[in-house]
């Protein structure tokens, strides 16, 4: 399994909300999709993990690391093996 982390600022939280559901609803649509979170760190700041069965799947689904999306800024996105999980 590969997770594809991406890191974000939040520009306008309710935007970012709001927009989240189309997200989560498009990302857990995909091939291989495991399982995803979405975390608030803090008012400017979030992040989240989704899993893919595969590295291929991981990078085919993975956003532009300049990216965004309503409401945030994307600042960084990787991809890795995904070593253990409980």
């Amino acid at each position: 399994m590969h997770a594809v982390v991406v890191e974000v600022e939040i520009n306008d939280p309710e935007a970012a909300r709001q927009g989240l559901a189309d997200v989560v609803s498009t990302v857990t649509a995909a091939p291989g999709f495991v399982a995803g979170y979405w975390v608030r760190l803090d008012d400017g700041h979030g992040t989240s993990v989704v899993v893919f069965e595969s590295e291929a799947q991981a990078r085919a689904t993975a956003p532009q690391a300049d990216g965004t999306a309503p409401g945030v800024t994307m600042t960084s996105v990787e991809i890795g093996e995904v070593l253990a999980s409980a």
